[in-house]
């Protein structure tokens, strides 16, 4: 199976870890680039570039045009895959967060009919409602539920 790997960018590492899990299970698996170059031609280990925007001010115009593009760049990968899994990892004493950008993806994903698994129960917040209505396939960790 094709499958694209969602979360937020603080999981990075994680999600190397879960493409490692699924190619070696068969499946073809893409995520968010670990590093990336920016449109200035600076490289970027995307972990320091998650440090580096989240002190930012919101109206840094190089900063939202490579956002921008980072996020399209991910939405090409939803539509490429057959399924999207989302990295739903504790964060921000939040068991299972699914954030903003991961929540567009899903809708995306949605959107596009592809199916949507999670790797943790759904969390309790304000978007949970959104999230149901998404249908995901909840594995727990179990990727033999993961089937089309």
């Amino acid at each position: 199976m094709k499958i694209t790997i969602c979360g937020s960018t603080a999981f990075i590492l994680e999600m190397e870890a879960l493409k490692k899990q699924l190619e070696s299970l068969g499946h073809e698996a893409e995520m968010p680039p670990v590093s990336f170059v920016d449109g200035e031609g600076k490289k970027w280990d995307t972990v320091d570039y998650y440090k580096y925007k989240k002190s930012q001010p919101f109206e840094d115009a190089s900063f939202l045009n490579n956002h921008s593009q980072r996020i399209r760049d991910h939405f090409d990968k939803v539509q490429w895959a057959e399924a999207i899994l989302v990295a739903n990892y504790d964060k921000n004493g939040i068991v299972g967060y699914i954030g903003p950008n991961t929540l567009m993806e899903m809708g995306v994903a949605f959107y596009l009919n592809k199916k949507i698994f999670l790797l943790k129960p759904i969390p309790d917040l304000a978007w949970k409602e959104e999230i149901l209505g998404l249908r995901p396939v909840i594995i727990n960790n179990n990727f033999k539920m993961m089937v089309l």
